[in-house]
């Protein structure tokens, strides 16, 4: 898979170093930008699927420009700065940032975070599917078993047999067990 890439660094010659890196090495740059609110920009833009920041910039520094993105992207962001102050960590990771380098940057240290913060990011997207796949799950619980409920209480049948009514629904219509329950639901209510 070909992973999109921004680069955004006030230092033009710092933006053209990493991009003959990452280049170098396969990887697909889609954008530069020189500040804070290009980042902004390019981030709704292009979507990609990481950046890589410095923190010190003109208009809206890094960290700031990587909490904004973090509210509207899944996209990962490595920060890139001068200096290793405890303080900038700490606001970093207040910023959901993925990473952190220290200038200059070298080739044997930002591939490796590419590589890491990239399968990081894949990891947390999987684990968001599984969840809202989970919680999908819960909530069709929750429908079938309010439904068994109505039905024990209308038919004044026991909780196997209001299953087992709504299973012979289920294979009757060819409908999901929580479209039957859903219907049952609509029915009672009106």
């Amino acid at each position: 898979m070909k992973y999109k890439i921004i680069i955004v660094d006030d230092e033009p010659i710092t933006r053209l170093d990493m991009k003959e890196m990452l280049e170098g090495n396969g990887y697909h740059v889609v954008g530069e930008g020189k500040n804070g609110e290009e980042a902004i920009e390019k981030a709704h833009l292009l979507k990609p699927d990481l950046m890589i920041m410095d923190v010190k910039m003109p208009r809206v520094d890094g960290i700031k420009a990587a909490s904004i993105i973090k509210g509207f992207s899944d996209c990962a962001i490595i920060l890139l700065t001068a200096y290793s102050h405890q303080d900038l960590v700490e606001e970093a990771k207040k910023a959901n940032v993925n990473a952190y380098l220290v200038k200059p940057i070298k080739e044997r240290e930002l591939l490796p975070a590419v590589e890491i913060t990239l399968n990081q990011r894949e990891q947390f997207l999987l684990l968001q599917n599984k969840i809202g796949h989970l919680e999908q799950k819960m909530a069709e619980r929750k429908t079938i078993e309010k439904a068994k409920g109505l039905l024990m209480k209308r038919r004044n049948c026991s909780e196997e047999q209001a299953y087992h009514l709504m299973q012979k629904a289920s294979m009757k219509r060819q409908m999901p067990l929580a479209k039957i329950a859903e219907k049952i639901i609509q029915q009672t209510s009106s």
